[in-house]
């Protein structure tokens, strides 16, 4: 990262501390606000989205985001990417196994039933393990990186992956709300910079996603989590 062309634009002298290099996210607490989205991006490669919670302008850009209720952190969207945070009680793989069928069935070859034949069932049907297995290797990942041991037999880990799948939410919890529950982790986990896979510079560098009155919404949204 070029920091001679970020203290140029802000004016400040080149042995100006906290450096832009040395010390990124104490500079960022002190000059975010300041820099446009082009020079502020630069720093996404010495800033990790984890160590950028400690910024409020960030937080509070995350927080305004999630208030934008964004297609990519809905419900349906977050259970599809991050499966193993999902703890329902429905047979993994069933959405995706059912879309790839109608695509069988109405869009390949024009859906003739001549040519078609059985193979949208066929095709759902391996979307549908598809999924699972892409469930199971990652809640799999989840579990080595956790508790950093051997991992499991194939065999013995598939078991205890069904088990966990088919317990899903509490007997007392209802479907919506293990749902809620479920969005507000993800909710949490994305302001706090621990998603894994998301495209977080998308957010934290939008100077469009400042507000005015971003300390009250922030102190808002803590006050609120307390509560619950």
């Amino acid at each position: 990262m070029d920091e001679s062309l970020i203290l140029k634009y802000l004016g400040l002298p080149n042995d100006y501390q906290p450096s832009p290099t040395e010390e990124p996210a104490n500079f960022l607490i002190k000059h975010l606000s300041q820099l446009p989205p082009h020079l502020s991006a630069k720093f996404s490669s010495v800033v990790t989205p984890k160590q950028r919670t400690i910024i409020s302008a960030v937080r509070n850009r995350r927080l305004n985001y999630t208030r934008s209720n964004p297609t990519d952190l809905s419900f349906a969207n977050a259970k599809h990417e991050w499966p193993n945070l999902w703890q329902g009680r429905e047979r993994r793989g069933v959405e995706e196994g059912s879309e790839e069928k109608q695509w069988a069935e109405n869009s390949f070859m024009e859906g003739a039933p001549k040519h078609v034949k059985k193979l949208g069932s066929l095709l759902g049907g391996y979307e549908e393990e598809r999924e699972a297995e892409r469930v199971r290797t990652l809640r799999r990942e989840q579990m080595v990186a956790q508790e950093d041991e051997f991992v499991p037999e194939e065999d013995e880990s598939d078991s205890e992956l069904d088990e966990a799948e088919s317990r899903g939410p509490e007997p007392d919890e209802s479907e919506a709300d293990a749902k809620m529950a479920f969005e507000r982790r993800i909710h949490e986990l994305f302001i706090y910079g621990l998603l894994e896979r998301y495209d977080y510079d998308k957010v934290d560098w939008d100077e469009n996603l400042d507000a005015e009155n971003d300390r009250e919404l922030e102190e808002r949204w803590f006050d609120e989590e307390d509560e619950d």
